[in-house]
């Protein structure tokens, strides 16, 4: 096991209702059509694939999808949305797990490598994807850019969601390039609840894009393209996230 930190049962089952607007049609939509295409008529390894959010409706398109997912408890999940047939999912971390065959798609969403704790592990996460690559196949991530630029002097957080059922701020450690996301929920429907906040944090190395570049190059992988969303806009100095798409060279 790496050090990503597992997900429990009680986080598992409440995942998808609390993602609902990032599994919507409007918002999966342009990310299931960029993945299609650069899978093409070939086979995808989604890396650390929790409930299914983007590989099962990728699978639903016609694309052969894998799964590789460290908490039983989200694999759990995914299992009673599509049979293990149908979308196989092998239990492991996505930096060391081999599954059998080639693919001409490996791809990481949602921020996740940052789960790897260590660039050391980061790195073998991109040994991993091309391990499983075809030559000509790509690796893609999808990943936040760190909003350092918007911590003044002495300032240790960022807030990145203030509403009324959530407030989630990440707080930095810039030595050793780990973020805390810390999360306030409020359960329960808004009118007989008791206004409670549910609490939760997790651990994250964040990377930036050129640190990524040079871990593909480790790997034997190109830059080919990145973009600041699923839709394909110019990534520029100001774009908060990115879509980066690595190469096996043939």
């Amino acid at each position: 096991m790496t050090s990503s930190e597992l997900w429990s049962r009680a986080t598992a089952d409440r995942y998808d209702a609390e993602e609902t607007e990032t599994s919507s049609a409007a918002v999966l939509g342009p990310t299931l059509d960029f993945l299609a295409e650069l899978a093409g008529d070939g086979r995808a390894l989604e890396f650390a694939i929790g409930t299914g959010r983007v590989g099962v409706p990728l699978r639903e398109r016609g694309v052969p999808v894998v799964g590789i997912e460290l908490s039983e408890h989200m694999a759990a999940v995914l299992r009673r949305k599509m049979d293990e047939d149908t979308l196989p999912v092998v239990i492991g971390d996505m930096a060391t797990t081999v599954v059998p065959g080639e693919f001409t798609l490996v791809y990481l969403v949602y921020n996740t490598i940052t789960n790897l704790l260590t660039q050391d592990e980061q790195v073998e996460c991109f040994r991993n994807a091309a391990r499983h690559l075809k030559p000509g196949g790509r690796f893609v991530i999808e990943l936040g850019v760190p909003p350092l630029r918007l911590l003044p002097p002495g300032q240790v957080a960022v807030p990145f969601d203030v509403s009324d059922r959530h407030l989630g701020f990440d707080t930095f450690d810039l030595v050793e390039q780990i973020l805390v996301s810390h999360h306030f929920t409020r359960d329960g429907d808004g009118d007989g609840d008791d206004g409670r906040y549910r609490r939760a944090n997790s651990r994250h190395r964040y990377a930036w894009p050129a640190e990524l570049d040079l871990m593909a190059r480790i790997a034997g992988l190109e830059l080919e393209r990145r973009v600041a969303g699923w839709d394909g806009a110019p990534f520029t100095q100001d774009s908060a996230n990115h879509i980066s798409v690595w190469r096996k060279p043939t």
